[in-house]
């Protein structure tokens, strides 16, 4: 067995009934996604893909908020696409995959895209830091890296540091305390990045837009 194959197994696991409760329940405390999402400047025909996207709750508020994009989400798990599906329609198109390594060609017939967003999600995937390089490959030039997700809270109490981590650990959620370092290498020589805690660093958000330049969409 594959640890790709590995991944999704325990993520169906994790997630076969908590999916249904999931998006009543995370709005507490996954902090940061309105503002992501507010702060997209998404385009008429620009296409928009959210890697691991879990229920839908982000490409639904999306599509509300851009209804002239092309969304697209993938995820590792077949049961949090199974949400997905119910929620989105055939607004959206989903597939299964893995964040680390995907042909966007196979799957959605398209050679990249001008938004990609990971939202809470490179605290549950492994290889995290392959999960970002493949979110910048699949950018076109031009396009942009939109990041959200659990910082190391240095702002916050102990005590609240160390309960958010126990708490975290039940649905195998590790954060990236790393995460604002790698990014900003991941974007030297490549293109500007912006990053931000917030909420004294419960969150971090950042910003990567890839150098060069699109043709217009005609």
């Amino acid at each position: 067995m594959t640890e790709t194959t590995e991944h999704s197994q325990l993520m169906d696991q994790t997630y076969r009934y908590q999916r249904l409760i999931y998006d009543a329940t995370r709005k507490y405390y996954l902090l940061g996604r309105d503002h992501l999402i507010a702060g997209m400047n998404v385009q008429p025909g620009e296409r928009v893909l959210e890697v691991a996207c879990g229920t839908g709750r982000n490409l639904d508020l999306i599509r509300k908020r851009y209804p002239d994009a092309q969304l697209f989400g993938l995820d590792i798990s077949e049961q949090m696409l199974t949400t997905a599906r119910a929620k989105l329609g055939a607004d959206v198109s989903l597939a299964q995959g893995d964040a680390c390594q995907f042909d966007a060609n196979a799957l959605f017939d398209e050679d990249g895209f001008d938004h990609v967003i990971l939202s809470y999600s490179l605290s549950m995937i492994p290889d995290w830091q392959g999960a970002l390089r493949e979110a910048k490959r699949q950018l076109v030039p031009g396009g942009q890296l939109h990041v959200v997700d659990f910082g190391d809270s240095s702002g916050l109490p102990s005590w609240f540091q160390r309960g958010l981590l126990a708490w975290l650990a039940r649905f195998h959620v590790s954060p990236r305390t790393s995460l604002e370092p790698v990014m900003r290498e991941l974007a030297r020589d490549a293109g500007e990045i912006s990053v931000e805690g917030m909420f004294r660093k419960y969150a971090i958000y950042g910003h990567f837009t890839k150098n060069g330049t699109t043709e217009p969409k005609v």
